[in-house]
C-alpha cells in the first residue's frame, strides 16, 4: 500500500517537472523516490522564481531587523529646518569687543557693525562695546562676557596684518583659537571679525572699501545666530 502511495506521488510529481538525466526513476538511483515524494508536497503555484525571490526576501527581512530605524525614518512627516531670524530681533542683546591695535581699521569696522545692528532694529542700549589692547587679547574678554549671561551674541573685531616677522602668524591664529574657544565654554555665539590681511590697502578694503565692510557682515552673522540660540536652541 505504501508503494502505491508513493508510486502515485512520483506520477504526481513527474506531471509537473520535467524528468532530466541526473533525476529519473530508475531504481539505482536510491532515495529518489522520496525525494520527489517530499518535492511533490510543494505548492503548484510556487514557480522557480518565487522560490528563489523569497530566498532573497528572507535576506531582506534579516536585513530590516538589524536596522529597524530605516523604516521608521522614511515615515516621518516632514524634517524640522531651524534658521534664525533677522527680522525678529526684539529683546537680542550684544556686546563687542574690538581691539585698538590698528584702529584705524576697526573703527571703521565697529561703525560697520553699529550700522546693521540699527538697520536691523537693535536698540542702542542693547549693545555694549568693549575695547581691548589687541587681537590677541580678544578671546578671553569675549569668554568673560559670555560667562555674565547678559548677551545673545558677542561680536570680535580686530586687524592682524603681516610684518616682516612671524608675529603675524602667532596673532592670527591665537586670535582665531581664542574666539572659538569663547564661544565654546560659554556656550554663548562669538563671531569671529577679525581681519587677518596681507597689507593695510587689504584691510581698508575690507573695511568700508571695494570689498566691503566684514564688520557689517559680522554683525549679520551674529543676529542670526543670536536669534537661533534664542528661538530655537534654549
Amino acid at each position: 500500500m505504501a508503494t502505491a502511495s508513493a508510486s502515485a506521488s512520483t506520477q504526481c510529481f513527474n506531471s509537473c517537472l520535467p524528468l532530466t538525466d541526473n533525476c529519473h526513476s530508475h531504481p539505482r538511483h536510491g532515495g529518489s523516490s522520496i525525494l520527489r515524494l517530499q518535492l511533490s508536497q510543494i505548492p503548484k503555484s510556487r514557480s522557480l522564481s518565487s522560490s528563489s525571490s523569497s530566498i532573497g526576501g528572507a535576506g531582506a527581512i534579516e536585513r530590516k531587523d538589524h536596522h529597524p530605524q530605516r523604516s521608521s525614518f522614511a515615515r516621518t512627516a516632514a524634517v524640522r529646518h531651524l534658521v534664525g531670524s533677522v527680522t525678529t530681533t526684539q529683546g537680542l542683546r550684544f556686546a563687542v569687543v574690538v581691539a585698538r591695535f590698528n584702529e584705524i581699521i576697526t573703527k571703521q569696522l565697529l561703525e560697520g557693525a553699529l550700522a546693521t545692528f540699527k538697520n536691523y532694529s537693535i536698540q542702542e542700549e542693547d549693545i555694549d562695546v568693549v575695547w581691548v589692547p589687541g587681537s590677541f587679547e580678544i578671546g578671553v574678554a569675549a569668554q568673560r562676557l559670555g560667562s555674565l549671561g547678559r548677551y545673545h551674541a558677542i561680536l570680535c573685531i580686530g586687524a592682524v596684518i603681516r610684518g616682516d616677522t612671524t608675529h603675524y602668524d602667532a596673532v592670527a591664529n591665537s586670535a582665531a583659537s581664542g574666539v572659538l574657544s569663547a564661544g565654546l565654554k560659554s556656550g554663548v555665539p562669538c563671531v569671529f571679525g577679525v581681519l587677518t590681511c596681507d597689507n593695510m590697502e587689504q584691510a581698508l578694503n575690507r573695511a568700508g572699501g571695494k570689498s566691503g565692510n566684514k564688520g557689517a557682515e559680522t554683525a549679520l552673522t551674529a543676529i542670526e545666530m543670536a536669534s537661533l540660540f534664542e528661538h530655537h536652541l534654549k
